[in-house]
Formats: C-alpha cells, sequence, structure tokens
C-alpha cells in the first residue's frame, strides 16, 4: 500500500460526498413537478413524450397498477431487444457483418440489459454491429435505469404520502428520470471522454501491422455514448470484451476518476432525495453514512489484498513491492496504469452498486480481494447500490433493522413515521430471502449437473467460486464475472438469465406492494419513545 494509492481512494470520495447534495436537490425538483434550469428545453419534450403514448401525467397509479406498468415495460423491451439481435445480419450499421446473435445467448442478452444486470455471456467487438449496440444496448442502459430510480421513488412516496391510495405514476417517472438526469449527464459526460481519446464513430475496424510485423485488427464504433450510460446508469456491459480495462473504454487517469464518479453519483444522490422528500435531509445523510462505513471497510480490505504480492510467484523471487516504476502487489488482470489501488478502489465500486463494469480482473484477485467484490454482491449491492436498487434494498434492511428494534424495547415498530405491521416485514423479509434463495438454488444445481460442471476452468475451490460468483451477480444484477468460467451454453445462459429475473422481480415487487401499504397509513407524530433514525445509533443498528 502506498501513500499515492490512499489519497486517489480519499480524493475520490471526497468528490462523492460533495456531489452529494446538489445533485440529490436537482433530483427531487426533477421528480417532485418543479421547474429546473432544463424545463425551458426539456419540459416542451416531456408533453410531447406523454402525448405520443397516450399518458395522462396527473393521473397517478396504485402499487399493483405500478409493478404491471414496469412489468409490462420490461416485456416490451425484452422482445425488442431480442428481435434486433437475432436480425442482426439483416439490419443497417454492420461494417463486421456481424451474424444474428444465437437464440440462447440472445434470450440471456435481452434479460439481462432489462434488469439493469448487463452479464455478458459474449465479446461485444465480435458478436454485436453497431445498431445493436446503439438502438438496442445503449437504449436500455437508459430505460433500464430509469425503471430502478422509479422503484426508489415509489418506496419514497410510501413513506411520504398520508392515507393515500397510489405511489406515482410508473411512466412519468420513468419518463423524467430519462430526460432530466440521465441524458444531460450522459452527454457532458461522452463529450469529456470522446475529448480524452474514446472513439464515437460508425467506422469499420482497422486492419494495421505490429511493429513485430504481425497483423492486428483494431476495433472501434460508437463507444463514448455508451461508455458513460454504462457508468451512470450502473450498467455495466462494454463495448469492448475487456469492459473498462480497455484503453479505447477508459484511457486515462481522468476517465478512470469520470467514470467512478459517475457509477456512484446516483445512487449516492438518491439518499438525499430521500431525505428531502420526507423533510429530513438528516435521515438520508444517516443512510449515507451506513453505506459509507460499508464502502470504506470493502476498500481498504480489497486493497490491503491487491497491494501484497501473490504468493504463489514469489517462490521465483519476482519484487512485487512498489517503488517509482512498478505498482507493486499483485498485478495479475490488472492495468498498469491503474496498479493495485485504483483496481481495488473500482473492483468495489463496481459490486457496491449493481455495475458491474471492471478495469481489472477479478478472477486474478487473492482470496481475500476477490471476496470483497462477492460480499458486496451478497449483501444485495446496498452500498449506495444500482440506481435506485440500492436505495430501496437499503431501505427493506431499514425496515427490518426498525422491527428488530421494536422488538427489542416493546413497542410497535415504526420507520420515517409510518408504523410497520406485519404486512411490511412479511412482503419485506420475502424480497429479502429471494436473494440468498436464488443464489444458493442456482449454484447447488450448477455443481451437481455435468452441464453446470463443464463450465469449470479452475479445479477446487476456485473453481466454485466461480460458479456462484456467477449466480451471485446474476441475481444481483451486477454482471461482472469470475471470468474463467465458460458461461456462454445453454445451461448458463439459460439458468442465469432465470437468476437475473428472480434478482430484479421478485426482490422489488414486495417493495412495491410496501409502498403501497405505507402510503395508505397516517403519519404517526414523534414521541418521547420514538427511535431516532437520524442519529449513529441508527447507523450502527443498520
Amino acid at each position: 500500500m502506498t501513500i499515492s494509492g490512499w489519497v486517489q481512494i480519499a480524493l475520490f470520495s471526497v468528490i462523492v460526498i460533495l456531489i452529494t447534495r446538489p445533485l440529490g436537490g436537482y433530483m427531487t425538483r426533477v421528480f417532485t413537478g418543479e421547474r429546473t434550469l432544463l424545463s425551458p428545453v426539456l419540459r416542451p419534450v416531456e408533453r410531447a413524450v406523454y402525448w405520443c403514448c397516450g399518458v395522462n401525467e396527473n393521473e397517478e397509479q396504485h402499487w399493483l397498477t405500478y409493478a404491471i406498468a414496469m412489468l409490462f415495460f420490461s416485456v416490451a423491451g425484452f422482445a425488442s431487444l431480442y428481435v434486433l439481435q437475432r436480425l442482426q445480419w439483416y439490419l443497417p450499421f454492420n461494417p463486421q457483418g456481424q451474424t444474428g446473435v444465437e437464440p440462447g445467448l440472445a434470450f440471456n442478452t435481452s434479460v439481462s440489459f432489462i434488469t439493469n444486470t448487463n452479464w455478458q455471456a459474449y465479446s461485444g467487438e465480435t458478436t454485436m454491429g453497431y445498431l445493436v449496440q446503439m438502438a438496442g444496448l445503449t437504449v436500455h442502459n437508459f430505460v433500464s435505469a430509469a425503471t430502478g430510480i422509479a422503484m426508489a421513488l415509489a418506496l419514497i412516496r410510501g413513506f411520504v404520502r398520508r392515507e393515500a391510495k397510489t405511489i406515482g405514476n410508473f411512466w412519468v417517472d420513468l419518463t423524467r428520470g430519462t430526460l432530466y438526469l440521465l441524458l444531460p449527464i450522459s452527454i457532458l459526460g461522452a463529450l469529456l471522454l470522446l475529448w480524452q481519446g474514446v472513439p464515437q464513430n460508425l467506422g469499420a475496424y482497422v486492419d494495421a501491422t505490429t511493429l513485430e510485423g504481425a497483423k492486428q485488427t483494431i476495433a472501434q464504433g460508437p463507444v463514448a455514448s455508451q461508455e458513460i450510460i454504462k457508468e451512470l446508469g450502473t450498467n455495466g456491459g462494454g463495448f469492448f470484451n475487456a469492459n473498462s480495462a480497455h484503453p479505447f473504454e477508459n484511457p486515462t487517469a481522468l476517465t478512470n476518476l469520470i467514470e467512478l464518479l459517475a457509477i456512484f453519483a446516483i445512487g449516492a444522490a438518491l439518499t438525499n432525495v430521500l431525505g428531502r422528500m420526507v423533510n429530513d435531509e438528516r435521515q438520508g445523510w444517516a443512510i449515507f453514512a451506513a453505506m459509507a462505513l460499508l464502502f470504506v471497510a470493502g476498500v481498504a480490505t480489497a486493497y490491503w489484498s491487491e497491494s501484497h504480492g501473490n504468493p504463489a510467484v514469489a517462490q521465483y523471487n519476482v519484487d512485487s513491492t512498489a517503488t517509482d516504476v512498478q505498482a507493486g502487489g499483485n498485478m495479475e488482470g490488472k492495468e498498469v496504469r491503474f496498479g493495485p489501488a485504483l483496481s481495488a478502489l473500482w473492483a468495489t465500486v463496481t459490486t457496491d452498486t449493481s455495475c458491474g463494469a471492471v478495469n481489472s480482473m477479478h478472477d486474478s484477485y487473492l482470496p481475500i480481494g476477490g471476496a470483497v467484490p462477492m460480499v458486496n454482491m451478497q449483501l444485495g449491492e446496498v452500498i449506495f447500490g444500482g440506481v435506485g436498487s440500492g436505495l430501496y434494498g437499503i431501505l427493506a434492511f431499514a425496515i427490518v433493522a426498525m422491527f428488530v428494534a421494536g422488538l427489542m424495547v416493546g413497542r410497535t415498530p415504526e420507520y420515517l413515521g409510518k408504523k410497520l405491521e406485519a404486512k411490511e416485514v412479511k412482503m419485506t423479509i420475502l424480497a429479502l430471502l429471494s436473494l440468498p434463495l436464488s443464489i444458493l438454488g442456482w449454484t447447488a444445481l450448477a455443481t451437481v449437473t455435468p452441464a453446470g460442471l463443464a463450465g469449470i476452468l479452475n479445479g477446487g475451490p476456485h473453481g466454485f467460486s466461480e460458479i456462484l460468483y456467477a449466480f451471485t451477480e446474476g441475481t444481483a444484477n451486477n454482471g461482472s464475472a469470475f471470468a474463467g468460467l465458460s458461461a456462454n451454453t445453454m445451461f448458463y445462459n439459460l439458468t442465469i438469465a432465470f437468476a437475473m429475473l428472480m434478482g430484479r422481480f421478485i426482490f422489488v415487487i414486495p417493495l412495491l406492494a410496501v409502498a403501497g401499504s405505507l402510503a395508505q397509513k397516517k403519519l404517526l407524530a414523534t414521541s418521547a419513545g420514538t427511535f431516532p433514525t437520524n442519529r449513529p445509533l441508527f447507523v450502527g443498528l443498520l
């Protein structure tokens, strides 16, 4: 470990803290329908979208109607993306002549992108044409992220509203999240990436001759526009197989910082949105503090582990100490320009959230370093988390925490002024249990079937870890990998797809039911016996 490494981690953390409140304030104004700086330009576009789609923006929905709208939109997105992939050979903007994607892989990829997982069992530059990348994958990077934000807003409204039967309008939340939040930041971010050397074109791949005389094909395409929303929407699916370790996706230290900040920005800001909407910003900062403590523990552990040399190569007298000319530590699977510090930081950030983008190969991490990403995902990615999913995930844990606190002191549990009764607790537990059920169930199936065992590259415990990681990332809607597992088989394409569906929909639908139930309740007055949820005691309990 070096001082330089800690300074880089600290700089990133400070910037996240600084942007949380202003971005949270802007998002609150957007989703409460207040005027913003962009309203003169985007409000007419918003109205036009509602008119074209037949949406009445003033008509709100019951939680069940809200959930059905979300499911309908997801099914439509799945169908459109599946068709695009299957018909790719006949579509324009395909200079490399990529053929149609085979059915199992197309099914897996379609599920992956509608659930905000963006797991890729394929190499992007050798499988997808430009139209599929732009009109299929990039579009779903936007709308799957906006869907997650909408789900979080619905749960917040459950706590905010009093004796109400509605929790908002899914179509309005989806539109505003895309128009006012994701698009403007993505346009600005793409321009910054272009400035730093990330390609954005529709040209064919370039054939080049190396200094040694070998032939090499240099892939390019509309990378910058996909790269920024890949991070901002915590999607993670890369244009290239190497993802953000590829110099065309992440060429410089500045792009690395921009992309890391994009991953955390919305998840962090949503905690401030919670505080503002419940009229007590300290509530949001308490959630933020709980997330931040877990983040610091994770990144410190990963950096400590990866800054030590790999004992497997130490016997060959390999010098793994950090010096002025080398980063030191375990450099297998890492880019020299990032080193252990920025690699460990990225691995922690990408699995704290549902992003899954990588700038190093998690399969090459040492055991403790590799455990950090896996544990982050198995917690449900509630450490800032995916856009929207992180907040509604941590609120599920907050509900359970307050239920336990109520049992300990003999009071009816409450949180943010709403009484937590049997229905809310049962639905929350159902959501939380869906994660280990999916992870352990699919992992068990893979370890006892020939089709599952056939994909293992490494024997022994690490081979098992590759399987466990695959179903963990699928259920957590993450998309990263212990990439030694050969996952582009019919068995893994189907089972990981079902894990992704369980992790997205079986988790969020019970929480929408919780939102609907809470919205119908009265707001309880604060009393001397009310457990304070904006103080360190609550942070520790959570």
